[in-house]
């Protein structure tokens, strides 16, 4: 299993923004990841100084929220989506994104429910309960 650093992921997204800024080919998961970052031009200030973007705080007691943490999870809901991975993820996907007549606000639901599930499996300390999560995705695309 692959599991970058802090670091390693707000280098990942920096040098897609640049990538993307300057014209250069980019990866499959760089082009997801630029499709996510164009999305939120919010983020593209920090995105483009890496040195700043390295030691950024994004601390709960700042009240600010990790653009890259965000950003992450958009990487991996597509993904899960792709692969339709927990099985029925990209049908509760449509179903939401045709609810909200929008795929980015499906996202920002399931980035919810996602958000969700990690709390729930780190409070209790078993794994992660992708039918839980999955339940959770249904119930709010029927809501």
């Amino acid at each position: 299993m692959f599991t970058p650093s802090q670091h390693d992921v707000r280098r990942f997204f920096c040098d897609t923004y640049r990538k993307h800024e300057n014209g250069e080919i980019l990866t499959p998961l760089e082009t997801i990841a630029r499709d996510w970052i164009v999305q939120h031009p919010e983020y593209l200030d920090l995105l483009a100084d890496v040195e700043a973007a390295l030691v950024a705080d994004f601390s709960i007691e700042k009240g600010q929220s990790n653009p890259f943490l965000h950003l992450s999870m958009h990487l991996s809901i597509s993904e899960q989506i792709s692969i339709d991975q927990p099985p029925g993820v990209r049908e509760a996907f449509l179903q939401l994104a045709t609810k909200h007549g929008d795929a980015h606000a499906a996202q920002h639901d399931i980035m919810e429910a996602l958000g969700e599930m990690l709390w729930a499996s780190q409070r209790s300390g078993l794994p992660p309960d992708g039918m839980a999560y999955l339940d959770n995705i249904r119930r709010r695309a029927r809501g």
